[in-house]
């Protein structure tokens, strides 16, 4: 090819949008953050239902050498951490695509779940990793009903129906149950984890890798819960070079799951129901997070 012809070829390949270019390689991104399952209509968090979209689109898009998941997750819902982590593994799998997960804060419990989707988990010094266990909790009221005169009225169609009323006294048949449950969803998440794992995990350390203990990202590492320290930006650039393209591929907001101007005082919290349960929504997520000292 004569030398002017190659020059002008290469004088009308920059001027070609990057997106549009083949020799670019993309590494597009998908952030994956906040508390795992439905809280309020106006608080959601995460769910396969509003994650779907955005992961489809990464794993779609034009010339993409691998697919990166941010994630910033303190756990929630087993069921849609699930959910999340199969529909990953699915486009993975359809578009054979490597997954590279990147830690923020927290991937913990249902967050280490979404980040047992990647084939490489990276973390940053201070990220908190691990929490493979299974925790639930309520309050009980019945002697506050006691005290202030108040009868509980409760009909059920079966015998187990009202298991674990907050209004009613702990019965330890109930706990029994509730715990035999706990120990098969824990059960399905440490094979998930050893199928994901394999060989990386430190087989003398089972016992307390699954006992719903967390740490720093270094002791992760060394257990095997996590294969190394780095951030995206440097990483990526690392293996596919300077020029790599990581668009952010972002999850779909619905008018409930924004801000809603004027939620500024507590009169407006009375004159709108919804927003108290809003409240109430948040502080339950402020203490997801705080179980991880954050």
């Amino acid at each position: 090819m004569p030398d002017m012809l190659k020059s002008t070829l290469e004088f009308l390949l920059k001027l070609v949008p990057a997106r549009f270019r083949t020799d670019i390689p993309v590494v597009p991104v998908v952030r994956l953050s906040g508390v795992i399952g439905a809280t309020t209509p106006m608080r959601p968090g995460l769910m396969l239902s509003n994650t779907a979209r955005a992961l489809e689109r990464a794993f779609e898009t034009r010339n993409a050498r691998a697919v990166a998941l941010i994630i910033n997750s303190p756990g929630g819902s087993p069921a849609q951490s699930h959910l999340i982590f199969r529909r990953i593994r699915q486009l993975a799998a359809e578009k054979n695509l490597p997954v590279i997960a990147f830690i923020e804060d927290v991937g913990a419990s249902g967050g280490y779940m979404l980040a047992c989707a990647a084939d490489e988990i990276i973390c940053d010094p201070f990220s908190i990793v691990g929490s493979i266990g299974v925790v639930g909790g309520s309050f009980g009221f019945p002697k506050l009903m006691e005290k202030l005169g108040v009868e509980r009225r409760l009909y059920t169609s079966g015998e187990r129906k009202a298991m674990l009323d907050p209004f009613q006294p702990e019965k330890p048949e109930d706990v029994k149950r509730i715990k035999a449950i706990q120990k098969d969803i824990h059960e399905h998440f440490i094979a998930l984890v050893e199928e994901r794992r394999g060989s990386k995990l430190k087989n003398s350390e089972k016992k307390t890798l699954f006992s719903g203990e967390f740490w720093t990202a270094q002791t992760a590492i060394e257990f095997g819960l996590a294969d190394s320290i780095g951030d995206l930006r440097s990483t990526l650039r690392e293996r596919y070079g300077e020029k790599v393209r990581t668009p952010l591929i972002s999850t779909e907001r619905t008018f409930f799951g924004r801000k809603i101007p004027g939620f500024t005082s507590l009169e407006n919290l009375t004159r709108q129901p919804g927003l108290v349960a809003d409240l109430l929504a948040a502080v339950e997520e402020r203490a997801w997070w705080s179980r991880y000292g954050l």
